[in-house]
């Protein structure tokens, strides 16, 4: 198994989606990740549905789908030993992750300027709404925000949109905190880099609406005069159709491609029509002659039969698939990429890694440079730590990373981080400061 982050360790209070996504990503390419809760779990175990897990404990689908191979350590942030044991494990790691509102971390204790004045090779990551700067601060820096606001505010709504008919709220899944995750995770690891090379660490900064932003592409095509409520008009056919069993999408918005469309679909006089010799003559006759042409033809294939015939004749296209069919695809079952998890109620299955690597031929996984051994070694001596393999992680378990039980690798981060004996760590239990 290639696991290119093994070595780096990060520290993360974390909750629900965005942030918890991305360092989940991490762990999965080897990092160790110390998921900080609260004594009551954090916000995505209390979601629905939920399924009870081994101990018994109901925990919500948006935790179980972001902490796989994650090591989980409870503690009391609101209470002084808490924070002091949070300040002392960050000493102890590459990163430091945290998705509060905006200068919820500060009040703690635990923020950026504290923690970097002590520990200054620290890597410290933030997502929020809107972004957690004060130079100058987001007028909305202090409001509350979860997926469907920041996809709605970055125009993500009106390529959905029908005419006068309302956006359609969270018609993308988590999008609004899957982008600004994985915006999070490219920054790490460009500060990673920047540290690697200077020796000082950064602060990372993400806002969910930025990312949204990004990743709506709305902006741009506005500013030369295309909407995105109409940016698919007139661009050729980008529609879907219907087969026998459901449906399935088919792009072409070139000319060449279309001669390949029209033989795939049984209609090869369709490139002698002239109202058909254009993009805009196959919006303008998708509804009198393309759909039902191309309907008809479909009528006696499966989805996936359909895509197949008009991949073949250098066609994109494929079905539109639901949970089921996605389990089944058998590109999803080559890659092993839905990881599946007996519970006592229900297999649960999560999306893997989605991020494959492959050596070169010939090379070994000793091949590092001697820049990158250095600074390993670097950080060996400043955190003993840093390079540990994950806490109760036996072969089978890196096979099948799941997720971790509220609290259950507490004890073993506090005495194996930290030097603390049961004793203290018994105390500390009694006191309510950890779980």
């Amino acid at each position: 198994m290639i696991r290119p982050l093994e070595g780096i360790s990060v520290l993360a209070a974390e909750q629900m989606h965005a942030l918890p996504h991305a360092t989940q990503l991490m762990a999965l390419m080897g990092a160790t990740v110390l998921k900080v809760e609260p004594l009551e779990g954090e916000a995505g175990r209390h979601g629905r549905p939920t399924i009870h897990d081994t101990d018994g404990r109901a925990t919500g689908s948006t935790f179980l789908r972001n902490n796989l191979a994650k090591q989980s350590i409870a503690i009391d942030l609101k209470r002084d030993e808490g924070r002091a044991l949070f300040f002392e494990l960050a000493g102890t790691v590459d990163v430091v992750a945290e998705n509060f509102r905006p200068g919820a971390a500060d009040k703690l204790g635990i923020g950026w300027a504290a923690l970097s004045a002590i520990h200054p090779r620290l890597v410290y990551v933030s997502i929020s709404g809107f972004g957690n700067r004060t130079d100058p601060p987001s007028p909305y820096r202090d409001r509350a925000a979860y997926a469907p606001i920041v996809e709605g505010m970055a125009g993500l709504y009106e390529y959905a949109r029908d005419g006068d008919a309302p956006p359609r709220p969270a018609s993308a899944g988590a999008l609004g905190d899957t982008a600004p995750g994985l915006h999070a995770l490219i920054g790490i690891l460009a500060a990673l880099r920047e540290r690697d090379r200077t020796g000082s660490g950064l602060q990372v900064d993400v806002s969910m609406y930025d990312s949204m932003i990004a990743v709506a592409d709305v902006v741009h095509p506005a500013s030369l005069g295309v909407e995105p409520s109409r940016a698919t008009q007139g661009i050729g056919i980008l529609h879907a159709f219907r087969a026998r069993d459901g449906w399935f999408t088919v792009e072409v918005v070139r000319e060449p491609h279309f001669p390949g469309f029209a033989a795939a679909v049984g209609h090869p006089e369709w490139t002698r029509d002239p109202r058909l010799a254009t993009r805009k003559g196959w919006s303008d006759c998708m509804e009198t002659l393309i759909r039902p042409g191309v309907e008809t033809w479909a009528a006696g294939l499966s989805k996936s039969e359909a895509s197949a015939a008009l991949a073949a004749r250098g066609v994109a296209a494929g079905p539109v698939n639901t949970a089921a069919d996605i389990a089944a695809d058998p590109h999803v079952r080559a890659r092993d990429f839905i990881l599946e998890t007996d519970t006592p109620e229900a297999r649960v299955r999560i999306v893997g890694n989605p991020i494959a690597f492959r050596r070169a031929p010939g090379a070994g996984e000793s091949h590092t440079s001697d820049k990158a051994s250095e600074s390993r070694e670097v950080r060996a001596s400043r955190a003993p730590l840093a390079r540990g393999t994950p806490i109760e992680q036996d072969a089978a378990t890196a096979e099948a990373p799941r997720w971790p039980r509220l609290g259950q690798h507490t004890d073993s981060i506090l005495s194996q981080r930290l030097g603390l004996p049961p004793a203290r760590i018994a105390a500390l239990r009694a006191a309510g400061v950890v779980a």
